[in-house]
């Protein structure tokens, strides 16, 4: 996997509204790219867009599957063996491919034990489908339930975690794959664009990113330290604050990232952010000020939320 990769949730996704000429052109122009750059790690699921976002980067991998590393992720709707191989299966012809490097269960099911959808796994990979299992929004525990289960390495666990977002580090998951030679694969490792600095208490974005609650003016607000250390490093590194995010992020030991990207240019800003070698003066500040960001979220921005997106 490479440190920096590309994750395909708004491949063909209504959520992010990009639209049908993205899906045909832009999302192939910006896997090729990545692929041109060594972005190997390409990151989909078959819930992104029902299906479309595996299709695209298929479509996008013909003749360059060799340069890829391909994970997918199964929606683990009554997730016993038989429906884990079919959905499986599923995945692999949407992809185009002979076989798939990662397959993830992309979130915890409380009603179907992990040890039964293991066994799904486990028969994905001895039919040569899929090479490595992981795992996706785990805890800790059933992280480690999944790998007794499955009996040998779950070697990832994707979970959201950035700057802003610092679950992992609080829970263990970070210190675990760092001490047991496995992976965090971080999603929005930009906290949706939080931590590119462009948005300010009079200015927060709409779409999908307006239910987030890091979008909140009191957090926009509350966001000030933060965002003025990653512009400083960043005028130091001559990069952008988001580059800085991902180059934190990835400084952690065994710990990729995979932002997603609307353009080729973006792509690149974002693949250049694995040359930047902050110092440790420079991680420790960003560290202290994330420490220090306290965000209103939860059931607490709930309604606050519903009052910003409500017309009345």
């Amino acid at each position: 996997m490479s440190a920096i990769g590309l994750g395909c949730w708004q491949f063909g996704s209504m959520e992010w509204g990009y639209g049908k000429e993205y899906l045909e052109k832009d999302a192939i122009d910006i896997v090729h790219r990545a692929l041109d750059l060594g972005v190997t790690l390409v990151d989909t699921a078959e819930i992104y867009g029902f299906g479309k976002s595996e299709r695209a980067v298929g479509r996008a991998l013909e003749g360059r599957r060799g340069e890829a590393f391909i994970a997918t992720k199964i929606m683990p709707v009554l997730p016993i063996p038989p429906v884990v191989v079919q959905r499986g299966h599923a995945s692999l012809r949407r992809l185009g491919v002979d076989v798939i490097d990662l397959y993830q269960i992309h979130q915890p099911n409380p009603l179907v034990p992990v040890g039964v959808q293991m066994q799904g796994m486990r028969r994905l990979q001895d039919e040569g489908v899929v090479k490595h299992v992981g795992v996706s929004n785990f805890s800790l525990a059933k992280w480690k339930a999944a790998e007794a289960s499955h009996g040998s390495p779950v070697i990832s666990n994707q979970v959201q975690y950035s700057l802003a977002v610092r679950g992992p580090d609080r829970t263990g998951l970070v210190q675990y794959a760092a001490d047991n030679d496995r992976v965090i694969i971080a999603y929005s490792p930009l906290a949706q664009g939080f931590l590119s600095a462009k948005y300010d208490a009079t200015n927060a974005p709409g779409g999908v990113r307006a239910a987030n609650s890091l979008f909140l003016p009191e957090n926009l607000e509350r966001g000030h330290e933060l965002i003025t250390a990653l512009r400083e490093v960043a005028k130091a590194h001559d990069a952008t604050p988001a580059q800085i995010a991902l180059a934190w992020v990835i400084r952690r030991k065994n710990v990729v990232a995979i932002p997603g990207a609307s353009s080729v240019s973006q792509l690149e800003k974002n693949a250049a952010a694995a040359d930047i070698d902050l110092t440790d003066d420079e991680d420790e500040r960003l560290t202290t000020a994330s420490d220090n960001f306290n965000p209103v979220n939860g059931v607490r921005a709930l309604p606050k939320i519903l009052r910003k997106r409500l017309p009345f």
